[in-house]
C-alpha cells in the first residue's frame, strides 16, 4: 500500500536533493573544467567548454607519470590495509575474549591513542621513520600507516566480536582447533562486514592523504598521486589547472568504484562495531 506524499516528505525530499547537488557541485565542476582549455578556464569556470578536450587526461598522464604514482599508491593502501586488518582483527578477538586488568588497560590505552592529534607527534614520526629506514620508502609509508590506523581497527574489532558468542570457540576447540585455526576459520569469516568497513575507511583515508606522504616520500619517484599531482602548481599562481583537474578526476575513480563495492557494509559495521562497546 503506498502512502500519500506529505507536505513534510516533500520538503525533506526538496531538501536532500539540493544539499545532493550542493554536494556534488565540485566534482562536477570538476569534470567540466578538466576538459577546457587554460584560457576557458580562467575566464570563466562555470561555463561550459567549447569543445571538450580529452586530450587533457593524456596530457597529464604523462606529465605525472600517472601509472607509476597509481602504483606507488595502491602498494600504500595495499600494505596498510592488510596489516591493519590482520592485526588488528587479532588483537581485537584476545581483547574481547580474554577477561583480565591487563586486557582492559591494553583496550584503554588504544582508545585513549586515538586522541592524539596527529600534528602532535609528525616530527616525532619523521625522526622515527629516519631511524628505522622507512624514509623514502612506499613500503615504509605503508607501514606507519599501519601504526595510525590500528588503534580505531581495535575499538571497532573488539565491539563486533564481544557480538559472537563465546560458545562457538568452545565448540571448535573440543573439535581440536587450535588458537589460529579457530580465528581464520571460525571467527574471522564472521567479521566481513566490519572488516569491510575497516578496509574503506582507511583505504580512503591512505588514498587522499597528502601531508603524511609528503614528510615521508621526499623522492618523485616514490609519489603517490597527490603528491605528483602537487608538481603541476607552478609559483606565483602559474598553475596547470586542465592537467591538475584531469589528474584528481583520474584519481577519484578507483576510490568512488572501491567505495561503491563495499559500501553496504559500512553502515552495518559501524553500528554493530561501535555501539557494543
Amino acid at each position: 500500500m503506498k502512502r500519500k506524499m506529505t507536505g513534510w516528505n516533500l520538503l525533506v525530499l526538496l531538501m536532500l536533493i539540493l544539499y545532493s547537488i550542493f554536494s556534488l557541485s565540485p566534482i562536477l565542476l570538476a569534470i567540466l573544467n578538466s576538459g577546457k582549455t587554460q584560457g576557458e578556464i580562467l575566464t570563466n569556470i562555470l561555463a561550459f567548454p567549447q569543445n571538450f578536450k580529452f586530450d587533457n587526461y593524456l596530457i597529464a598522464f604523462e606529465k605525472i607519470n600517472f601509472l607509476r604514482s597509481f602504483l606507488n599508491t595502491m602498494v600504500v593502501v595495499i600494505v596498510g590495509c592488510t596489516g591493519i586488518v590482520l592485526l588488528s582483527a587479532i588483537a581485537g578477538y584476545k581483547l574481547a575474549r580474554v577477561k583480565s586488568k591487563l586486557s582492559g588497560f591494553y583496550y584503554s590505552l588504544f582508545v585513549l591513542s586515538m586522541l592524539i592529534p596527529f600534528h602532535s607527534i609528525m616530527i616525532t614520526l619523521v625522526k622515527i621513520a629516519n631511524v628505522t629506514n622507512l624514509q623514502g620508502k612506499t613500503l615504509g609509508l605503508g607501514i606507519i600507516y599501519i601504526g595510525l590506523g590500528v588503534p580505531m581497527a581495535i575499538f571497532l574489532y573488539t565491539g563486533f566480536i564481544k557480538s559472537i558468542p563465546p560458545e562457538l570457540d568452545e565448540a571448535a576447540r573440543i573439535d581440536g582447533c587450535g588458537d589460529l585455526r579457530l580465528f581464520f576459520k571460525i571467527i574471522f569469516p564472521q567479521l566481513k562486514p566490519i572488516t569491510a568497513t575497516i578496509i574503506i575507511t582507511n583505504a580512503l583515508w591512505m588514498w587522499n592523504d597528502f601531508l603524511l606522504p609528503l614528510l615521508i616520500l621526499p623522492n618523485s619517484k616514490t609519489y603517490t598521486i597527490l603528491l605528483s599531482t602537487n608538481m603541476l602548481f607552478g609559483q606565483y599562481g602559474n598553475n596547470d589547472w586542465p592537467a591538475i583537474l584531469s589528474v584528481l578526476i583520474m584519481a577519484m575513480l578507483p576510490a568512488i568504484v572501491f567505495y561503491l563495492i563495499l559500501q553496504k557494509n559500512i553502515l552495518k559495521g559501524i553500528s554493530e562495531g561501535a555501539l557494543k562497546q
